[in-house]
């Protein structure tokens, strides 16, 4: 049984859903909005949120951890712009807005943005 098991698998093995993670975050941080399934909407919120805060530190090791996560372009514009943008904000960074069945397989699509 599965009980208190909270971690989405999406069918893919750990380095794989790792990837996707990092891709997600990658493109909502270069577009601000980005339109995906829902429980990968889900799963990247919290992710995105930590690296936000994350961001908000402005120290070398926090830059380097974003680097790491994110890749350059996107660990800048999270350390520059956002942190700039959510200074006075305490979480909630992100929504999430349901639109949705997708036409071809009917699985639930979302779209999540900065707010």
């Amino acid at each position: 049984m599965r009980h208190h098991n909270s971690n989405r698998k999406f069918g893919r093995e750990r380095n794989q859903r790792v990837a996707l993670l990092k891709s997600l975050a990658y493109s909502l941080t270069l577009k601000g909005k980005i339109k995906t399934t829902e429980p990968k909407a889900k799963s990247l919120r919290p992710y995105m949120e930590k690296l936000v805060t994350l961001g908000k530190k402005q120290t070398l090791a926090s830059r380097r951890i974003l680097e790491s996560r994110v890749g350059r372009q996107a660990a800048k514009k999270i350390a520059g712009k956002l942190s700039v943008t959510y200074k006075d904000r305490a979480g909630g960074y992100t929504r999430i807005t349901k639109i949705g069945p997708r036409i071809a397989d009917a699985s639930p699509m979302a779209i999540i943005e900065f707010v």
